[in-house]
């Protein structure tokens, strides 16, 4: 037995209880999160958190922030938000009848339009990628890239800092698989730093406490002149 092998078998393992892959899904939101929050969210008791925490923290999926009297857990990086997102991708719709209005509302919501970790997903983000493309900024036919006019259209019109688009190790763009539209819309650091400068200039704002954001009337305005993107693809 190859030591990749037992090393991958260890990476499942952690995913493999519900409760730890609820609280992954639930960090996806890119904020950092007490233990007695995701406990309460999950509906577990408080020292099986701290249990479930420790597991996934030391299996590195994980990290941790101490800030005053308080600890804070994450996910490690944008890495393993995109391991989370395409999992979910190979799970197919899900079919479970909503339980109440409440969730049925939220699952509406994060379908409109939700962060996938520091980038915009959902119908929202599905769309500003295909106008990006008809556009001519980014190149979906060979590959996925950002063109020349991509990368002079945000760092222009959109004043985002052309060497945060160049840090680190982390692909320019990338495309990330959908997993209510069943399509691609942009991650990467182009895609962080739009959904940054996006929320920055209040065009998109969050729902509630979760992952759910919405298109202000503002960012409808701005969307239409920059990406000629009519907010009824939103729809």
């Amino acid at each position: 037995m190859t030591t990749r092998s037992v090393e991958l078998a260890r990476l499942a393992g952690l995913l493999a209880d519900p409760t730890r892959a609820e609280f992954c899904l639930a960090l996806l939101d890119g904020r950092a999160w007490t233990a007695g929050e995701l406990a309460a969210h999950a509906g577990v008791a408080p020292s099986t958190a701290t249990e479930h925490l420790h597991r996934l923290t030391e299996g590195g999926l994980l990290v941790q922030r101490k800030q005053g009297r308080h600890r804070y857990v994450q996910l490690a990086g944008p890495r393993v938000a995109e391991l989370l997102e395409d999992l979910i991708s190979h799970l197919g719709p899900v079919r479970e009848k909503p339980r109440s209005l409440r969730s049925a509302t939220a699952g509406a919501a994060l379908a409109r339009g939700r962060t996938c970790y520091d980038h915009l997903a959902g119908r929202l983000g599905v769309a500003i990628t295909d106008a990006m493309t008809r556009a001519g900024l980014l190149n979906q036919a060979d590959g996925f890239a950002l063109t020349g006019a991509g990368l002079d259209w945000l760092t222009g019109p959109l004043g985002i800092e052309p060497g945060s688009l160049r840090s680190g190790r982390r692909p320019l763009a990338r495309a990330c698989l959908d997993w209510t539209e069943r399509r691609s819309h942009l991650a990467g650091t182009s895609g962080a730093r739009l959904c940054a400068r996006l929320k920055d200039n209040g065009w998109v704002v969050r729902v509630g406490s979760g992952r759910a954001v919405r298109l202000t009337r503002e960012g409808e305005s701005a969307l239409r002149d920059l990406l000629d993107l009519d907010s009824a693809e939103l729809n």
